[in-house]
């Protein structure tokens, strides 16, 4: 009788011990990849690294001072993070202005009040974040879930607002 214990005691652990094939991590810029990580210059001259950023969503907003479009859209953008700041959303804005337009940059993010974290190499189109991430018209934007995988992309107005409202709500 004990042999029949033993034998299937052994049976037991090793089909519990299986270990499932897990998923590869795909980095990239399509929805389901996991964001290409970065590190840049704030405005303050600090190294900020996308893995520094710790919140339940992040939205990459890639945008300039000397683009009308995004000027128009940071109203939007405002109001959302600062409805949905508290409840997990982050923001971290990269622009796409040159060297020599630094004041321009630092001007327009507090004439529109973006108050979230801020990144630029002051290279315009060949700002390495943007080119990493393929962007070549803004304003652009990326939402990445908490562990940085990207879940929608170029979003803007309602259309941004209603999808954080729907991660953050869920």
């Amino acid at each position: 009788m004990k042999p029949y214990i033993l034998l299937l005691l052994v049976a037991t652990l090793s089909f519990s011990c299986k270990q499932e094939p897990s998923k590869p991590l795909v980095f990239g810029t399509e929805i389901g990849d996991y964001a290409p990580t970065f590190t840049s210059k704030t405005p303050e001259g600090k190294d900020l690294s996308l893995n520094d950023v710790d919140a339940k969503v992040i939205v990459l907003d890639f945008w300039a001072s000397w683009c009308g479009p995004c000027r128009r859209e940071n109203p939007n953008v405002v109001r959302m993070y600062n409805q949905y700041h508290d409840k997990g959303l982050e923001i971290v804005g990269i622009s796409l202005d040159k060297k020599g337009q630094e004041d321009r940059w630092l001007k327009a993010i507090a004439q529109d009040q973006l108050t979230w974290k801020h990144v630029s190499s002051l290279e315009g189109w060949q700002e390495p974040i943007a080119v990493a991430y393929g962007v070549r018209s803004i304003p652009a934007t990326y939402i990445l879930d908490g562990e940085g995988k990207i879940i929608a992309k170029n979003l803007r107005g309602k259309a941004l607002e209603d999808k954080i409202a729907e991660i953050l709500t869920n």
